[in-house]
């Protein structure tokens, strides 16, 4: 988690994302650099917006978090209404994971 952290506090500072920047921000702040991980990560990175997936990131997240409304729909509508909500948030937790495959 903490290269994530570190290519997005690069990121946010306007600098570019880049391997020695990486290791530098996680030297900086004690951790082990694991050189692999770190070329992974710029590697993952590279030609992806991360403004908009963090955007994405938190739609999907809010979308998940907010409470369902309830309704007055007999036992048999209820039961769809269950599954469709159901199959939404599975399609939103693969969404949320596929992009947390992108960070590592």
């Amino acid at each position: 988690m903490e290269y994530i952290y570190a290519a997005m506090l690069l990121h946010k500072a306007g600098k570019k994302v880049t391997t020695d920047a990486v290791k530098a921000v996680l030297s900086a702040a004690g951790v082990h650099v694991d050189e692999a991980r770190v070329k992974a990560l710029v590697a993952a990175l590279e030609g992806v917006d991360i403004d908009e997936a963090v955007k994405k990131a938190a739609t999907v997240t809010a979308v998940a978090a907010a409470p369902a409304a309830a309704s007055a729909a007999p036992a048999g509508e209820a039961k769809k209404e269950d599954k469709k909500k159901e199959d939404s948030k599975k399609s939103d937790e693969a969404a949320a994971a596929g992009l947390g495959a992108l960070f590592g």
